[in-house]
C-alpha cells in the first residue's frame, strides 16, 4: 500500500455553522458514517486524530485553529487504525456526514450520534481566504461558529457540547 502519505502541507480554510436542527431533505443527499478519536490535542497549537469511515481510516495532524488550518492527512490499514483507536479512548465521537451541493461548493453537514446527538453542524471549504469572505450562506445554516473552540470537533469530542446550547 506504500507509504500512505498524502501531498505535501495543505491548508484548510473553511467556515462552520451550527444549524437548529436536520433539514428534513438531508437524507436525499450522499452520506458516510464517520468515527473519530483525538490521539493528542493541545487547544490552539495542534490535534492528532484517527478518523475511520465506510472509505477507510486516516490518520490527521492539523495545525493552528479557526478559519485557517494547515492539515496533513495519511491512510491508515485497518490494523494500524485498530492500535491507535485506544488511545482516544477520553475523546472520541461519531457522526453521520451529508454532501450536500450549493452553489458551486459542497457542503458537509454533521449529524452527530451518541452523546452528541441533536447537534447538526455545517462546514464549508474553500479555495482560497477571499472565497470564504465572499461566501454568503444560506439561511438553513444557522448562526456562525467558525473560530468558537468550543464547536471545534476535538472539544467536542473531549468536553461534550456546550451547555448553552444543550
Amino acid at each position: 500500500m506504500g507509504d500512505g502519505a498524502t501531498s505535501p502541507e495543505a491548508l484548510e480554510i473553511e467556515r462552520k455553522f451550527l444549524l437548529e436542527e436536520e433539514p428534513e431533505w438531508l437524507r436525499e443527499h450522499p452520506s458516510v458514517h464517520i468515527r473519530q478519536g483525538y490521539v493528542a490535542i493541545v487547544p490552539g497549537e495542534v490535534e492528532v486524530r484517527v478518523r475511520e469511515t465506510d472509505d477507510g481510516a486516516v490518520l490527521t495532524v492539523k495545525r493552528g485553529e479557526g478559519e485557517v488550518l494547515r492539515e496533513e492527512e495519511i491512510e491508515l490499514t485497518e490494523d494500524q487504525f485498530r492500535a491507535l483507536w485506544p488511545l482516544t479512548e477520553d475523546a472520541r465521537l461519531q457522526k453521520r456526514r451529508y454532501r450536500v451541493p450549493h452553489g458551486g461548493l459542497t457542503v458537509e453537514v454533521d449529524v452527530f450520534e451518541g452523546p452528541l446527538d441533536g447537534m447538526v453542524v455545517a462546514e464549508v471549504e474553500f479555495d482560497g481566504e477571499g472565497d470564504s469572505a465572499a461566501f454568503e450562506p444560506p439561511e438553513w445554516f444557522g448562526r456562525e461558529v467558525t473560530g468558537n473552540t468550543r464547536y471545534a470537533n476535538e472539544s467536542l469530542a473531549a468536553h461534550g457540547a456546550p451547555e448553552v446550547d444543550r
